[in-house]
């Protein structure tokens, strides 16, 4: 029980910081009225994305094989089996984005082989998130003296601190990039823009003051 007068307040602290880590996603697939041969293509197809992203060595966090799928196509009447699709998707995280878009051109110039992404984050541990916790802190504070010093008192003391929640707010992850026109020197060009993140962070706060001078 606290004796005296007290003011509640709500910290807040917004930031934008540049991303961490960018995942993407490459989706090997293959279509052939015989099952074997469908599924003999299929490896074939995500053996050769294994040996690009092998060579690309530590520029690669993580890879992960997410999805596998092997479905038969059928006559819209019955149950005739007349082709099989197949597809491997594996999810590539990367740290370093300075061949981003050269390595995502390479695995998009395999046979039969699709690219989505990149989809941009923080790490879970980033400083980031414990900047903005302080600062949402200090913003608590801050409002709190505002308010004694409007009532001609001082805060004393805090009573209580609470989260309220907040977390990192991710933007819609879409690549910003520029194909470069493809010329007799070389492959194109693909050059992405990090996507910047937002990261929120709140708190509830109770602190003691002291008597105001209302007079």
């Amino acid at each position: 029980m606290v004796d005296g007068p007290v003011v509640a307040v709500r910290g807040e602290a917004y930031r934008e910081v540049a991303p961490e880590v960018a995942r993407f996603a490459v989706t090997a697939t293959a279509r052939d009225r015989d099952r074997e041969a469908t599924l003999a293509r299929l490896a074939e197809r995500t053996a050769a994305v294994r040996v690009l992203l092998d060579a690309e060595g530590p520029a690669i966090d993580r890879r992960e094989t997410g999805d596998l799928r092997v479905r038969p196509e059928t006559r819209r009447s019955g149950e005739r089996v007349v082709a099989y699709h197949g597809s491997v998707t594996t999810t590539v995280t990367v740290s370093d984005f300075t061949a981003l878009g050269e390595l995502m051109l390479r695995l998009a110039d395999q046979d039969q082989v699709e690219v989505a992404g990149p989809w941009w984050s923080l790490r879970p541990d980033s400083p980031a998130h414990r900047e903005a916790r302080h600062a949402a802190i200090a913003d608590a504070l801050q409002r709190a003296r505002e308010y004694a010093e409007a009532l001609g008192a001082r805060v004393t003391a805090l009573i209580e601190l609470a989260d309220a929640g907040a977390a990192e707010r991710p933007m819609m992850s879409r690549a910003a990039y520029a194909l470069g026109a493809e010329v007799e020197s070389g492959p194109p060009e693909l050059e992405i823009d990090p996507q910047p993140q937002a990261v929120h962070a709140a708190v509830q706060a109770r602190f003691a003051i002291s008597e105001p001078a209302l007079g």
